[in-house]
């Protein structure tokens, strides 16, 4: 009987303990606990901080921050773009002056000394030669040879563009238109004051059967 009582006692008091232990709070509990553990680890956190001021202005001061960043990168974005233009269109004036220098001070000095030294075609000759010439930085005309090197005269001085011309045509006759058969003229093939030299003349050329012609006529034959 007595031992009935004990184990009666015993179970009472464990029913006491999960009674306790199973306490359950109420909403308002809930939210005043929660409130308590925001307000101790906002002081806790900011406590760190408390000299950089309050935290809702800290976060708007990174906010507008980022903002001028992302506005900043904008603004460099489009000044970069404009740069891009304006580096652009100087290029482009800066070419539409060396094309013109160039064909002011090469080109039609090329093309009008090929025309009064008779050449077939200026163009053609100045498109053959024109690896043979170049602007310095001057903007002067240099004659270079194939290893790029500025060929001068005899008298040391640098070759023009007239004389070079000219001797190029001299070294490619073909390039030249033939000679008027004028008695102007008539010592290109031999003809000179007294006599005209037949060992000169191709009689396959009419020009030529003509300037016999008129030399035997006159006696000098």
């Amino acid at each position: 009987m007595t031992v009935e009582t004990s184990a009666t006692t015993e179970t009472t008091d464990n029913s006491a303990d999960n009674s306790q232990a199973t306490k359950t709070f109420t909403q308002d509990e809930v939210n005043a606990l929660m409130a308590r553990t925001k307000s101790q680890l906002e002081k806790k956190f900011s406590s760190k901080y408390e000299d950089l001021g309050d935290p809702d202005e800290l976060r708007e001061i990174v906010q507008q921050h980022r903002k001028n960043k992302e506005d900043y990168a904008l603004k460099r974005g489009e000044f970069e773009k404009v740069l891009q233009e304006k580096l652009s269109a100087k290029d482009q004036e800066i070419q539409k002056r060396d094309r013109l220098i160039e064909e002011f001070r090469l080109n039609t000095p090329v093309i009008d000394a090929a025309a009064r030294y008779r050449a077939v075609n200026p163009e053609q000759v100045k498109a053959l030669i024109r690896n043979n010439l170049r602007l310095n930085a001057d903007g002067e005309v240099e004659v270079i040879d194939r290893e790029g090197k500025v060929k001068y005269d005899d008298k040391g001085q640098r070759i023009s563009v007239d004389s070079y011309v000219q001797s190029w045509l001299q070294e490619n006759p073909h390039f030249v238109q033939p000679t008027p058969s004028t008695t102007a003229t008539r010592s290109n093939v031999g003809f000179t004051q007294d006599r005209l030299d037949i060992t000169k003349l191709d009689m396959k050329n009419p020009e030529h059967r003509k300037l016999y012609a008129e030399a035997k006529k006159s006696g000098q034959i």
